[in-house]
């Protein structure tokens, strides 16, 4: 029952705010510009029903699959359209405001009768949705092509010299499902293996579904090749899952990929080699019922000191753990980069980092911009990657 009560206060907030930004929209757009007649009824119409479209596209994805599947194209690009078109609307009330402002001081700019304002507001109106098509163009096309391999070089001090050269590529935020199937899994798996890593290390939200959806669809993942193994920790999609972590865990443990919860493994030889770490998604305490919950000081107890490691943790947050307990190098994603430019400063609220390599301390951060997307098909200033981590020795290396 308590389930089903918070369901339905967290669609209340979803559909209340919705209902604001439309309104937003229709004030902009319809009301500012005066559109009449005809116009004005087919506008006002497609604000309500792109309103309800994305409330319809929530709520299939969860009750009716098959449905939810025919409406998360239009329903989750109108998403990010949403988002684009706040920014810009937005940065055109600035302007706005400056011309009121002008007008106030008694500057000449601002001396703007009613048909000039009108004219303004159709003016801006327009810029704004022009803007928003082509932006919105270019972010589709942008989660359409080939994936980029980035390259980046790291120097860890401890890392021994016989190991230098490691290669790890790390994939995360694949978020399969909905708008992403086998063909883009495929895809992934072939750019992976042709790189010939060391490891690979799959840093959480795989999936956006059930086992039993998703199970045919992640099957070309048993394909994934590397030398010391591939190795995986949950992010938070896996418990969001209707089928739970817990279960996606087992089917992924199935295709012979190693998940690691709060545990590490040796890579290298017996000569020469570094410890990986991995800890569940930083979240992971709310779903008791999936598993144990992140647990650095676990993953790292008893380890030698002189050894270099490198922690996979799916929110960049771990980062604070981390660095009490001399990790070398963390490789995180979650954030995606931000995705939408420029979103990633509302999630700069939440994470500390949002993409590229940052040292703390002693400690190194990679965070990955994700290798799908997640929500709408679209990014913009924040390019999908799969990174080629290349582990450089450093001067303390053995």
């Amino acid at each position: 029952m308590s389930r089903i009560l918070g369901f339905v206060l967290l669609l209340s907030v979803a559909c209340a705010i919705l209902a604001g930004l439309h309104y937003y929209f229709w004030a902009r757009l319809v009301r500012d510009t005066q559109l009449s007649g005809v116009p004005r009824q087919l506008a006002t119409a497609s604000l309500v029903g792109l309103a309800l479209l994305v409330v319809a596209t929530m709520l299939a994805g969860r009750l009716l699959p098959p449905l939810g599947r025919v409406l998360a194209w239009p329903g989750f690009v109108w998403m990010g359209m949403m988002f684009i078109l706040v920014v810009l609307l937005l940065a055109m009330d600035l302007v706005r405001l400056g011309m009121i402002l002008a007008e106030r001081w008694g500057s000449p700019v601002g001396a703007v009768d009613a048909s000039r304002r009108v004219f303004t507001a159709r003016l801006f109106a327009s810029a704004a949705l022009t803007a928003l098509f082509g932006v919105t163009a270019a972010a589709v096309r942008a989660t359409q092509g080939t994936i980029t391999v980035k390259r980046v070089e790291i120097t860890l001090d401890r890392l021994p010299a016989a190991l230098d050269g490691m290669k790890i590529v790390q994939l995360c935020d694949m978020h399969v499902g909905g708008l992403l199937g086998r063909a883009f899994v495929e895809h992934v798996v072939r750019e992976s293996n042709q790189l010939a890593p060391d490891v690979i290390a799959i840093v959480g939200d795989v999936v956006d579904g059930t086992v039993e959806q998703l199970r045919p669809v992640l099957a070309p993942m048993t394909e994934l090749r590397a030398r010391h193994g591939v190795f995986f920790v949950t992010g938070n999609h896996e418990y969001y899952a209707r089928s739970g972590a817990r279960a996606w865990m087992d089917e992924i443990a199935r295709m012979g990929i190693r998940v690691l919860r709060n545990e590490r493994v040796a890579i290298g030889s017996k000569q020469a080699s570094f410890d990986l770490a991995g800890v569940p998604d930083h979240g992971a305490a709310r779903f008791p019922n999936d598993g144990p919950s992140e647990n650095v000081a676990q993953a790292l107890a008893g380890r030698d000191p002189s050894r270099a490691v490198v922690l996979l943790a799916h929110q960049p947050i771990a980062i604070h753990e981390a660095t009490l307990h001399g990790v070398d190098l963390q490789l995180s994603g979650h954030t995606h980069g931000g995705q939408i430019w420029p979103w990633g400063a509302l999630v700069r609220l939440q994470q500390p980092y949002i993409r590229g390599l940052h040292r703390i301390g002693e400690t190194q951060l990679y965070v990955s911009c994700g290798t799908g997307f997640w929500g709408p098909p679209m990014r913009l200033g924040a390019p999908a990657e799969i990174t080629e981590i290349i582990l450089r020795a450093g001067t303390r290396a053995a």
